[in-house]
């Protein structure tokens, strides 16, 4: 996949207090600003170059590319991003949103550009199940779909919540909670990653979820057009050659 020149940082102060723009306004300006967290392996984060990276960088570079305009991105806390979405700060997020009722309220979702679920992961011999969780603490990041999952398992002792998920796995691993719920593919790559496989294991899916694209509530010109461009490149074959590369796996909901 071509990687595209990548503008990050914070914007002027003009830019916080922009309106939301029209894809017509957006095709206009030639760019288009895109809204991600940036600490979220494999999907969104920074490389040992400090460079921002993941299968949803390369995704949202592609549909970038086939609308014709130059991906302008900014990475915010995770729990900020619809907030200033709706504040015009972005054109589109994408950053591992769960489609729920909640959010849909308050923002538009695309077609789902990805399917996963929330997965519970343990210290080896600790809980594998939702059942095996009754008294124990859980370790989840806050403003996610894995926070409203976990405050509903019965029986759980206690709900700590992060800014970021490798907060939640560093206290796992020492041993201030007794489980972390995340999603299954930033599970996998986080033990991957660090070679944990002797030291973690991976429990039941506590819930499935399609994850989507969130737009500006109403911004109806801007969700078609990146329903165009992610449905082209399905097609093409291009979702299928960055989710292979991220994964292994073509991830598209099935």
């Amino acid at each position: 996949m071509k990687r595209f020149a990548l503008w990050l940082g914070v914007l002027a102060l003009g830019l916080a207090l922009a309106q939301v723009r029209s894809f017509d306004e957006i095709r206009r300006s030639g760019q288009i600003r895109i809204g991600t967290e940036g600490a979220f392996p494999p999907f969104n984060y920074f490389d040992e170059k400090n460079q921002l990276t993941g299968f949803e960088v390369d995704l949202g570079n592609a549909i970038a590319q086939k609308l014709g305009l130059k991906p302008v991105w900014i990475a915010q806390s995770f729990d900020s991003l619809l907030i200033q979405l709706n504040q015009g700060r972005f054109d589109f997020v994408i950053a591992s949103h769960g489609i729920t009722e909640e959010r849909a309220k308050a923002v538009d979702f695309t077609n789902p550009h990805y399917c996963t679920g929330g997965i519970l992961v343990s210290k080896k011999g600790g809980p594998k199940t939702a059942k095996d969780l009754q008294g124990k603490v859980v370790g989840v990041q806050i403003g996610t779909t894995y926070m409203e999952a976990a405050q509903k398992i019965p029986g759980v002792k206690e709900v700590r919540t992060y800014q970021k998920d490798p907060d939640a796995l560093q206290d796992l691993l020492a041993g201030r909670i007794d489980a972390w719920i995340t999603d299954r593919f930033v599970a996998k790559e986080a033990i991957k990653e660090r070679k944990l496989e002797n030291t973690l294991q991976l429990g039941e899916l506590i819930f499935q979820e399609k994850v989507a694209m969130a737009v500006a509530k109403g911004n109806k010109g801007v969700r078609d057009a990146l329903n165009r461009a992610l449905a082209d490149l399905m097609k093409d074959g291009t979702y299928a050659q960055i989710s292979k590369k991220w994964f292994g796996e073509d991830v598209r909901c099935r």
